[in-house]
C-alpha cells in the first residue's frame, strides 16, 4: 500500500514539475499565434500558426525586417515588420523606403511589386514627421512597424511609432498548416 502510493505521488510530481515548465516557458519564453487578417501577405497567411520568441529582445536589439507581434491594445496583438529603428527618419516616396535620406531594398516586397501594374504603387508615399505622434526621427525605445501587405494594413501609419514595451517578441517560424512550413528570412 506504501509502495503505491509513493508512486502517485510521484506521478503527480512528475505532472506538476511538467506544468511548471510548460507555464515558465509559455509565460516567459516561447508562445503560440495565430495570423488574423491579410495585413502580412503574401510572407504570413491568414491562419498560419506561428512561434513568437518572447525574449530575444531581452539580449539583442531589433534588427531591420523582423517580423513582431505587439500589444495594439489591451484585447488585440498584431504582427507586423520592423522598417525603422530608433534615431532614424523614415519616408517612402515613388514606393522606395528612405532611411535617413538613403534609400534601402525590400526584397520581400519585390515579387509583390513587379505582379502589379506600373501605374499602381505598394505603399503610398508618407514622412515619419507625418504620421501620429509627429516625430522627426523615431524616439529611442521605439520602433515604426509596416505590414508587408501595404495596401491593407493598419500600421505605424495609422497607429504611430510602437514602444518596445508593447512587443511581445519577435517571430519567424510558421508551424501550421504542415505545408507552410518555413523559417521566414528577411
Amino acid at each position: 500500500m506504501e509502495k503505491v502510493k509513493s508512486e502517485w505521488f510521484d506521478w503527480i510530481k512528475a505532472l506538476l514539475i511538467a506544468f511548471g515548465l510548460f507555464f515558465i516557458i509559455r509565460t516567459f519564453f516561447f508562445a503560440p499565434i495565430v495570423v488574423d487578417g491579410p495585413s502580412m501577405m503574401p510572407t504570413l497567411h491568414n491562419g498560419d500558426q506561428m512561434i513568437v520568441n518572447k525574449f530575444v529582445y531581452q539580449i539583442q536589439e531589433p534588427d531591420r525586417f523582423d517580423i513582431v507581434v505587439f500589444h495594439a491594445s489591451d484585447r488585440k496583438d498584431f504582427i507586423k515588420r520592423i522598417i525603422g529603428l530608433p534615431g532614424e527618419h523614415v519616408a517612402v516616396e515613388n514606393d522606395q523606403l528612405y532611411i535617413n535620406g538613403e534609400q534601402v531594398k525590400e526584397s520581400f516586397l519585390r515579387e509583390r511589386k513587379e505582379k502589379m501594374p506600373s501605374y499602381q504603387t505598394l505603399t503610398g508615399d508618407f514622412q515619419l514627421e507625418n504620421l501620429p505622434g509627429g516625430h522627426e526621427t523615431i524616439p529611442e525605445n521605439h520602433v515604426l512597424v509596416l505590414g508587408d501587405n501595404r495596401n491593407n494594413s493598419t500600421d505605424s501609419r495609422i497607429l504611430g511609432v510602437v514602444s518596445m514595451d508593447q512587443i511581445v517578441g519577435k517571430t519567424s517560424l510558421i508551424y501550421w498548416p504542415l505545408d507552410r512550413i518555413q523559417i521566414i528570412h528577411d
